[in-house]
C-alpha cells in the first residue's frame, strides 16, 4: 500500500483496453477523455498530462478538504448524518486554499503512461481494478487502518499527540472486534510485515510491535526460500516523513514518484523469480488519494458498525457510511487471464475479504462482510506461463539528491548498505507536530521506546506529550533509534 495518489492522476491517460472481468466482454478503463474541469474563482481548470514527478505543493486531504474535492465549496457535513451529494467540483479550488494558488490547476495534472511504465505494463498484463475506492473520504491514518481491521475505531482524521498518548494506554490503538493480525492468529494463519521505514503506520496498532517487523531489505532473500512459510505479507514503503517525504519510496506526492516504481518492480520480479510464484497473489493499491483530481463519484458504503456514534477518535462525526476517492489498484497472479479490466467495487477491506475467504475466517466488522472478494479474479485452472520476468525501467525523473534505490539494499530508503543512513534534515523544523502523519509516525516510536524501558513509562509518556514542533519529534525519534540499533 503506497501513497496519496487518485486513479485518474496515475492511470486516466493510460487507455488501458483489455477483457471485463465479470462478463468476458471487450471493455475499456473509466479513464479521462480530456475534457474533465473544475472551476476556481471563475476560471475552468481541465486535466492535462504530464504531472510533475514530485509535487510543488502537499494537496490537502483532510476530511474538510475532501468535502470540497467531492461536493464543492461551500459543503457541510452534519455529524452523524448523510454525506452531502457528490459532484467532483471542488479540488482545484481545494488545492488553491492548501498553498496552490499560483496555479490551483496543478491538481488536474495527471501522468502519461510513458511516466509510469512500471505501473502500466502490470496494469495491462494482469487486473487493473477501477472502482477501488479509499474506505473513508479523509487521510491516510484511518485508510490504513481499515486495510488492517475493517475499521478506523471511529478516526476520522489525522492523530494528534494527545491521541497517541490515549492509544499508548491501551498499548496501541485497538479496534472492537480486533485487526485482521488477531484474526489469522485464532485460525493458525502465518503473517509477516516488512517495511521501509524504523518506525511504521502498522506499529500503531495494538499486537504489533517492532519486532514483528521485518526491514524490507530481508523481502528479497526470504521470499527465495521455498520453506518461505507465510501466507500474508504485508509491504509498508519507506516515507522519511519529517523530512517530507524526500528520498522515500511511499509514492507520497512531495517525493520522486519514481522511486515508488522502483519498489513496485523490485517486488513484482522478486515475487516472479521465487518458488512461491505460481501460487502467489500480489496486490498493489493506495491509501487514499492525496487531494489529487479524479472524475468517478465515490458511492456509499456499508458503516462498519463497531463503535458508538460519537466515539471519542471522532472529529468530524463521520457514520463511515461513505466511500473516499477512487485509488489505482493492480491485482496480479499467475491464475489471473492477461489485460483484465474490472468494475467492480472494491475498498481497502477487500483484501481482508478475500483473506477471510480463502482461509475460512469470519469477518471483523459489517464493512469487510459487505466487500467483493478478489478470489474469482483467479479464474485459470492453472497458473500462466508467460507472465513477464522483468519489467520496464521506471522513468528518468531527473529528480536527484538521495541514494539509488537498490532491490534487496538495506537501510531507510533502499540503498545498497548494510547500515541505515541517516535520514535527510527535518523540513519546517518549527512547525507543529501535529500536523499529517508526523504524530501518527511518533506512536510507532513511543512504542519501540516503552518496550525497551516499560519502567520508565510516565517519563516517556510526557516527553512525548511536550513535543510541539517537528524538530523536537526528529530529536525524540533520533534518540530512540539510536537505542534501537
Amino acid at each position: 500500500m503506497l501513497e496519496n495518489r487518485s486513479f485518474d492522476q496515475m492511470l486516466g491517460f493510460s487507455g488501458i483496453t483489455g477483457i471485463d472481468a465479470a462478463s468476458g466482454q471487450p471493455t475499456q478503463i473509466d479513464g479521462l477523455t480530456g475534457a474533465e474541469t473544475n472551476n476556481f474563482e471563475g476560471r475552468s481548470y481541465g486535466v492535462r498530462q504530464p504531472a510533475g514527478y514530485a509535487a510543488p505543493v502537499d494537496p490537502g486531504h483532510e476530511f474538510p478538504q475532501v468535502l470540497m474535492q467531492l461536493c464543492g465549496q461551500g459543503a457541510t457535513y452534519p455529524a452523524g448524518g448523510a454525506y452531502p451529494a457528490i459532484s467532483n467540483i471542488g479540488f482545484a479550488a481545494s488545492y488553491a486554499m492548501s498553498g496552490g494558488q499560483s496555479d490551483p490547476g496543478e491538481i488536474m495534472r495527471c501522468y502519461g503512461p510513458e511516466q509510469l511504465p512500471v505501473l502500466n505494463a502490470l496494469a495491462k498484463e494482469f487486473a487493473v481494478c477501477d472502482r477501488w475506492f479509499a474506505s473513508m473520504p479523509g487521510p491516510t491514518w484511518p485508510n490504513r487502518f481499515f486495510l488492517h481491521a475493517a475499521s478506523s475505531a471511529g478516526l476520522d482524521h489525522s492523530p494528534t499527540t494527545a491521541e497517541i498518548i490515549l492509544w499508548e494506554s491501551l498499548a496501541g490503538l485497538s479496534f472492537s472486534h480486533g485487526t485482521i493480525f488477531d484474526r489469522m492468529n485464532a485460525s493458525n494463519v502465518r503473517w509477516r510485515l516488512y517495511a521501509g521505514d524504523a518506525f511504521p503506520m502498522v506499529a500503531a496498532l495494538k499486537g504489533i510491535q517492532l519486532t514483528k517487523v521485518h526491514p524490507f531489505r530481508q523481502f528479497v532473500n526470504d521470499v527465495a526460500n521455498p520453506g518461505y512459510g507465510v501466507s500474508y505479507t504485508f509491504i509498508e514503503p519507506s516515507y522519511n516523513v519529517l523530512s517530507d517525504y524526500k528520498c522515500s519510496t511511499s509514492q507520497h506526492p512531495l517525493d520522486d514518484v519514481t522511486r515508488g516504481e522502483s519498489l513496485i518492480k523490485c517486488v513484482y520480479e522478486t515475487l516472479r523469480s521465487s518458488p512461491l510464484w505460481n501460487d502467489s497473489l500480489l496486490i498493489i493499491t493506495w491509501d487514499e488519494h492525496g487531494g489529487f483530481y479524479d472524475h468517478v463519484a465515490p458511492p456509499g458504503a456499508t458503516a462498519p458498525a463497531d463503535t458508538p456514534p460519537n466515539p471519542h477518535l471522532s472529529q468530524y462525526g463521520f457514520t463511515f457510511e461513505q466511500y473516499g476517492v477512487r485509488v489505482p489498484a493492480v491485482v496480479i497472479s499467475p491464475r489471473i487471464p492477461r489485460n483484465v479490466v474490472d468494475h467492480r467495487v472494491y475498498d481497502h477491506t477487500s483484501i481482508l475479504k478475500t483473506l477471510e475467504a480463502q482461509f475460512g475466517m469470519a469477518p471483523l466488522t459489517e464493512r469487510d462482510r459487505a466487500a467483493n472478494s478478489l478470489l474469482p479474479l483467479l479464474s485459470l485452472p492453472s497458473p500462466r506461463g508467460d507472465a513477464p520476468g522483468t519489467l520496464p525501467d521506471p522513468a528518468d525523473s531527473g529528480v536527484t539528491g538521495c541514494p539509488a534505490f537498490t532491490c534487496g539494499g538495506g537501510g531507510l530508503f533502499g540503498a545498497a548498505e548494510e547500515a541505515e543512513p541517516e535520514p535527510p534534515p527535518v523540513a519546517r523544523p518549527e512547525d507543529s507536530v501535529n500536523d499529517g502523519n508526523v504524530a501518527g509516525m511518533l506512536q510507532a516510536a513511543v512504542r519501540a521506546d516503552l518496550a525497551m524501558a516499560p519502567d520508565q513509562r510516565d517519563k516517556i509518556l510526557a516527553r512525548v506529550s511536550a513535543i510541539k514542533t517537528r524538530a523536537e519529534a526528529r530529536r525524540y525519534v533520533d534518540e530512540v533509534r539510536q537505542k534501537l540499533k
